[in-house]
């Protein structure tokens, strides 16, 4: 009732100069600083001498800490909303680039750049739970596709324009301005965003633990991970690290070819991500499922990553743009949990999504650098084409039994003389839009 009371109040530009824009900012700088590494790879490798292997480690260490500090999050944000959440975080995350910039070793960068992963953890869930207290839900699809347009946004900036500024300092000085930037976005959001009925901390008993088991369970939840889990673990696995390195290794482009490259794929993102929300609006009023609209994205997905495998060396910085843009179908599974469950469980449910699709990432991200370091590097440390078109193909056979699952369970199947129909379970996990 107070979300419903504030929002008559607000109208539907203050909550989008209000909520939406604050809380994207820190959206922004969180997918700047997860891709970040994908430009500055370089200079890292040269400044700690680095491995595949741990470039890898290195890099995904921000989704570890990520990951883990999900359910916590998740928690705090139903318990004391995100306005309160979300400015002590963006301190711990100013707090983990000022110690990226002074670190001197490889462990203390490990370190460094898991405070940062633990301090921007809260980023997107705290949007999805804003933007879920605010908006309503028909609009949902369409407002979460502009927040991860805006996440690409903050991608593509990790690209070109920050290759730019290291003409002006190097790798320590840009952790300094990220630095700044989370503490300013955090201070914003506490300055701007209006209360809410769960800022306050009252009015009801503490979520738990046990409460977001809940999430697991519900139907909705299950039968999209079990579609789009591992496509968006390998979406964002890849996209922040190895696509550069594939460009590089393989393709051989320069540094700045590589760069402009991936600022190519990542504003892809912007433009994918506001197509995917408009689709999945548009198929929802024909009666088409949102999780069907999810696994054609998710075969495409699939069918650019074989195409990869294949190493057709023509296509190979077509292919680099492709798999960013169609791999922003993977982020639709938000709107779907954040429609199919109470609003209550809007803050779990993001963050049960996202500690699952973190921790796969961060095993695909420093499994991918295991296995491309099973080849030797040549004298000019490149490793072989062939290391990529194994990792590329393990990854790609990964996706498949859930494309297989999800197709099963629209058609009867055949067990001995009995016929079992799953259609009605298929439905509960559907998103349809409201007539």
């Amino acid at each position: 009732m107070d979300a419903d009371r504030a929002t008559a109040r607000l109208g539907g530009a203050a909550v989008f100069f209000y909520v939406f824009l604050p809380f994207a900012l820190g959206h922004y700088l969180s997918s700047l600083l997860r891709n970040v590494n994908a430009v500055l790879a370089p200079d890292l490798v040269g400044a700690l001498a680095l491995g595949p292997g741990q470039l890898g480690l290195l890099t995904s260490a921000f989704f570890c800490a990520f990951a883990l500090a999900q359910l916590p999050v998740g928690i705090a944000l139903d318990r004391y909303g995100p306005r309160r959440v979300q400015l002590v975080l963006m301190l711990l995350a100013a707090l983990g680039a000022l110690l990226f910039a002074c670190g001197r070793s490889f462990e203390q960068l490990v370190l460094a750049r898991a405070v940062i992963g633990c301090g921007l953890g809260g980023c997107f869930m705290s949007a999805v739970k804003a933007v879920a207290t605010w908006v309503e839900p028909k609009r949902l699809p369409s407002v979460q596709g502009y927040l991860i347009a805006v996440g690409g946004l903050g991608a593509a900036s990790a690209t070109l324009p920050v290759r730019a500024l290291l003409h002006h300092t190097d790798w320590r000085g840009l952790f300094v301005l990220f630095a700044l930037l989370s503490a300013c976005a955090g201070i914003l959001i506490w300055l701007v965003t209006p209360r809410s009925g769960g800022d306050g901390g009252k009015g009801g008993a503490a979520p738990t633990v046990r409460s977001v088991l809940d999430v697991y369970r519900a139907p909705a939840f299950r039968a999209t991970v079990a579609l789009v889990l591992v496509p968006h673990a390998v979406f964002f696995g890849l996209q922040g690290l190895w696509i550069g390195r594939w460009l590089s290794d393989v393709a051989r482009f320069s540094d700045a070819a590589v760069a402009y490259l991936l600022y190519l794929g990542m504003a892809s993102v912007i433009f994918g991500a506001i197509a995917v929300g408009m689709i999945t609006e548009w198929a929802g009023r024909r009666g088409i499922a949102a999780l069907d609209v999810a696994a054609a994205g998710v075969l495409v997905f699939v069918l650019v990553q074989a195409a990869m495998v294949c190493d057709w060396r023509p296509s190979l910085q077509t292919l680099s743009v492709l798999f960013t843009l169609v791999g922003t179908i993977t982020g639709i599974e938000y709107a779907i949990v954040a429609q199919s469950l109470p609003r209550a469980l809007t803050g779990r449910a993001a963050t049960c999504l996202n500690l699952l699709i973190f921790v796969g990432a961060f095993l695909v991200q420093a499994g991918f650098g295991q296995v491309v370091g099973l080849w030797p590097a040549d004298a000019a440390g490149h490793y072989p084409a062939t290391a990529y078109r194994v990792a590329f193909g393990a990854l790609a056979a990964l996706q498949v039994p859930g494309l297989v699952r999800h197709y099963l369970r629209r058609r009867p199947v055949e067990c001995g003389i009995a016929m079992i129909t799953q259609k009605e379970d298929y439905e509960i996990g559907s998103l349809r839009s409201p007539r």
